[in-house]
């Protein structure tokens, strides 16, 4: 059983995404670390890229700053080894094929290994092509989290059956970003994903508010929630912790 199941073992998990190196590294420890203290269950760690294709405007503007900022792959891997000397929760990297793919696939995962990363993200790969950086992820103790889209509702027993971690439920189509409601039929996804895997499912993509996120927790088993508090720290820069900290406090009251 991987350490990320453990974020689902006592009650509805909220998982918070920040983006590794904005405004810097040593912030992003400490905002995760924040995250932590205030109830999150996993964090999700953005491996800043030039071309986040998924991204809205919020979570692009601090790629752009956590690279000017000259966040590298290399500090990311330190900075979960710094993670790993204060927490033992879940972490996760989110990332785009392409940093992976220039890495090396074996050396990638075996780096994450060595670092104690938990699982990674990886939204521009295709599930027709996950099979080597799966295998290559599994050899290192990896879990690969697949996303299910809502137009993926035919091939939900695909994607399930290979999946490791958690389902990541995309709950709206288009980039990420907040949006004042979901329409999506959370429910039935969630029930088929169900019907096929043991595995827990938890909805991301526009959830921003206590209301929301407490709406999705009736029917999955956690919320992601990352534009918000990307928001977050573009707003208040360097001194964001303790927005932070309020912010996933009231979140996971919500969902608890």
């Amino acid at each position: 059983m991987s350490n990320i199941h453990n974020s689902f073992q006592n009650g509805k998990a909220f998982i918070g995404f920040v983006t590794g190196g904005d405004p810097c590294v040593e912030k992003t420890k400490e905002f995760a670390l924040e995250m932590f203290s205030a109830g999150a269950d996993l964090v999700e760690i953005g491996i800043p890229f030039s071309d986040p294709i998924a991204e809205g405007p919020v979570i692009q503007e601090a790629n752009i700053r956590a690279l000017s900022a000259g966040t590298t792959v290399e500090k990311l891997f330190a900075l979960v080894e710094e993670l790993r000397k204060h927490t033992a929760s879940p972490l996760v990297f989110l990332t785009y094929l392409n940093p992976v793919f220039h890495y090396g696939y074996g050396a990638f995962f075996k780096r994450c290994g060595a670092a104690g990363l938990d699982g990674i993200i990886i939204p521009d790969l295709p599930f027709e092509e996950q099979a080597e950086v799966r295998e290559a992820a599994s050899k290192y103790g990896v879990d690969l989290i697949s996303l299910i889209a809502p137009t993926s509702e035919e091939r939900i027993k695909e994607i399930a059956k290979t999946a490791s971690g958690f389902i990541y439920l995309v709950s709206s189509m288009g980039v990420t970003g907040v949006r004042s409601e979901i329409t999506t039929d959370i429910a039935s996804i969630t029930e088929a994903i169900k019907s096929v895997t043991k595995l827990p499912v938890a909805v991301g993509f526009g959830i921003h508010n206590p209301e929301q996120a407490a709406q999705m927790a009736r029917i999955a088993d956690g919320v992601i929630v990352g534009s918000a508090i990307v928001k977050i720290i573009a707003e208040h820069g360097g001194n964001a912790a303790t927005y932070i900290s309020k912010y996933v406090r009231e979140m996971k009251e919500a969902i608890t």
